[in-house]
């Protein structure tokens, strides 16, 4: 996951940072680096900080408010951070940094949510991405424990939370799945499927 949001940086750096006379040639990379820095830092807070349900919204492209990305608490956390970081190492004004923010952040977000809430491309998923955050754990490590953080990525990338998300992300949880919801050992399945009458 870390090597392809660095890419996805770099991707969307060219204007902002490679041509960017306000940027020495020499500085380049290590101002990539530290917006890189700023964006895997800001959503391990998150993520270790329990707000898991927060990133996933960011990640399944509900967490814009008003119709921007940087109106999201996350994004605007991370933002300011970012240019904070580019102010003190580079010695660049406030609104020199805010451009360089501004034209890189929503593109490489924008790019890490197509790729997580597209099923069809497994290039970036809700798994790799929270296994990096949460302490590098593979995804299918977290499967074997009975965490799937794809399925519950997929569940709220429609921006609806249902009944049977419920059940698949509670089977999910406690190792369950959404067939046995309503028998013995459905786990939190079970339990969410008696108190629902399903």
């Amino acid at each position: 996951m870390l090597e392809q949001l660095m890419s996805l940086i770099q991707d969307n750096s060219q204007d902002a940072i490679v041509n960017n006379p306000a940027i020495p040639n020499q500085n380049n990379n290590a101002a990539m680096q530290t917006v890189f820095q700023s964006v895997v830092g800001g959503l391990q807070n998150e993520a270790q900080g329990g707000n898991l349900s927060g990133l996933m919204g960011l990640l399944s492209g509900q967490g814009g408010q008003g119709g921007s990305l940087m109106n999201n608490p996350i994004v605007a956390g991370i933002a300011q951070n970012a240019i904070g970081s580019l102010m003190e190492k580079f010695g660049l004004s406030n609104s020199a940094a805010g451009n360089i923010i501004a034209q890189v952040l929503p593109g490489v977000l924008s790019s890490m949510i197509s790729k997580t809430s597209n099923p069809n491309d497994n290039s970036m998923d809700f798994g790799g991405i929270m296994g990096s955050l949460l302490g590098g754990q593979a995804p299918q490590q977290q499967q074997q424990g009975g965490f799937d953080f794809n399925q519950i990525g997929y569940a709220l990338a429609d921006g609806k939370l249902d009944m049977n998300d419920v059940m698949r992300i509670g089977g999910s949880l406690l190792g369950g799945n959404s067939g046995n919801a309503g028998g013995a050992g459905g786990g939190l399945g079970g339990l969410l499927g008696g108190l629902f009458g399903k």
